[in-house]
């Protein structure tokens, strides 16, 4: 006697696409996207200001500090020799009610060091409007 180890219909390849993992993943992701839509759209409404290119103007009150490529300080077009010599020069305008604008022009070659000498001792004589000069774009 023989054994018959299964039928022809056993053998057969199953040719359908199994879906249950492809819904569970739809699933998934519908739930996810239910979750996180209304945190989208309640937003607090704002009016964001506009972004504005603004000229500065040199007015003659206004003091300005260049520190050259090699590092030397200059108070309008004088060198200044050291931050005791910056200071001295720079307090009767420290003095003045209101403060001028100080508006330091820095060489893009020159070492942080003279620039932060001169933000020391703006500092160290309470100046408190300082602003940087850069070329625009």
């Amino acid at each position: 006697m023989a054994i018959q180890m299964g039928t022809d219909s056993e053998d057969e390849v199953i040719s359908q696409i199994n879906t249950t993992p492809l819904v569970d993943v739809m699933l998934v992701l519908l739930i996810i996207f239910l979750i996180t839509i209304p945190v989208v759209t309640t937003s607090v409404r704002l009016s964001l200001p506009q972004e504005k290119n603004v000229v500065r103007e040199s007015k003659p009150e206004n003091v300005i500090i260049s520190v050259n490529a090699k590092g030397q300080i200059f108070l309008y077009d004088a060198p200044i020799t050291s931050s005791e010599d910056l200071m001295k020069k720079l307090k009767p305008y420290a003095l003045k009610s209101p403060q001028p604008e100080v508006q330091i022009r820095g060489d893009e070659q020159s070492h942080f060091e003279s620039v932060g000498r001169v933000m020391n001792a703006l500092q160290r004589l309470g100046m408190t409007q300082v602003g940087f000069i850069t070329q625009p774009q």
